[in-house]
């Protein structure tokens, strides 16, 4: 422990402290010996780089217990599977600066039981880069990322059963499991689709808040 607390800049009755609060994971015994690794070390400059950005120690312990729940990287990258995707590696600080102010344990939570981030060891893994630009920038523009991840639920909903739709045509009239043009052209239909879909709620948004006189 002392050589654990000189190495992360600590005292020791500060190590005990967080070690009590759940903020570091327990050593490995060996008899009457208590080892930490580098695991320790980098989960204990992980919780400086949150302080100093102004997370409270609740918080922090909060998030902690989150990560340390988080689901395994394989299940939630379904390795084997065909994706188009990018998984992203980040450290719970840079997630922090992603959605400042609002990487909460609810809403990490969330994305855990969403599937958009697992946890490996001092990392954390988004299963998709552009999902996670996309909704930063959601966030940037002032959408609560709770909001963000609720209507991600829904969204994965109707994405889930146009998939099927697609793939079950793809078993009534192709003997390809899958035809190297269809993802591009089930994306083409989708895209069309919303887009026109977006015109028309578009257009009833607006006669909704200007009614015509009559």
């Amino acid at each position: 422990m002392e050589e654990l607390a000189k190495e992360a800049g600590i005292s020791v009755r500060t190590l005990r402290f967080y070690r009590e609060r759940g903020l570091i994971p327990p050593p490995r015994r060996e008899g009457r010996i208590a080892w930490y690794d580098d695991h320790h070390l980098a989960r204990l400059r992980t919780v400086t780089g949150l302080l100093e950005r102004g997370h409270t120690l609740n918080g922090i312990a909060d998030l902690a217990a989150t990560f340390d729940s988080g689901r395994d990287v394989a299940e939630v990258l379904g390795l084997g599977e065909p994706t188009e995707e990018t998984p992203v590696r980040l450290s719970p600080e840079q997630l922090a600066d992603y959605f400042e102010g609002e990487a909460t344990p609810e809403n990490l939570a969330a994305a855990l039981d969403l599937g958009y981030l697992a946890v490996d060891g001092e990392e954390i893994v988004h299963i998709s880069r552009r999902l996670l630009d996309v909704s930063a920038e959601l966030v940037r523009e002032g959408v609560p990322l709770a909001t963000v991840l609720a209507a991600g639920r829904r969204v994965r909903e109707h994405a889930d059963a146009l998939a099927e739709l697609f793939v079950e045509v793809l078993r009534t009239h192709s003997t390809e499991q899958e035809p190297p043009q269809l993802r591009p052209l089930a994306r083409a239909v989708v895209d069309a689709e919303l887009s026109m879909a977006f015109d028309r709620a578009l257009r009833r948004d607006e006669s909704a808040r200007n009614p015509k006189a009559e």
